[in-house]
């Protein structure tokens, strides 16, 4: 099954209930948090819900082992939550538009994302 990485990249001021509810369940309560989960349609319908507010895509098994390794090596579990730096060198899109303007919703480049942010 296809690992997903998703990306909390808008911060918690004026988050509709049902949004902050979702973003409190998938445990990414802090602007820059990163979790890794399974491509499930349960997952997949939380995941569009907050699709405005952050950055998803498939993660590629390189990119993991560099988040793992960069964050004391621990191993990959389902629901872990990972804390990122802002990107180095800045975003080069928009943060308020959904790609391929700006960075936010399914992200094609999300793997170099993830790299600048490590």
């Amino acid at each position: 099954m296809a690992k997903i990485i998703v990306i909390r990249i808008r911060g918690k001021i004026d988050l509709h209930p049902d949004i902050r509810k979702t973003f409190e369940e998938l445990k990414l309560n802090k602007k820059f948090s990163c979790i890794i989960v399974e491509d499930k349609p349960e997952i997949m319908g939380m995941i569009r819900k907050i699709k405005d507010h952050v950055a998803y895509g498939n993660i590629e098994e390189e990119t993991l082992k560099k988040l793992l390794e960069k964050r004391k090596g621990e191993e990959w579990q389902v629901g872990r939550v990972f804390h990122l730096h802002p990107p180095r060198g800045g975003f080069k899109k928009s943060t308020k538009l959904a790609w391929p303007k700006g960075i936010l919703g399914k992200n094609e480049k999300i793997n170099e994302l993830v790299l600048k942010m490590l």
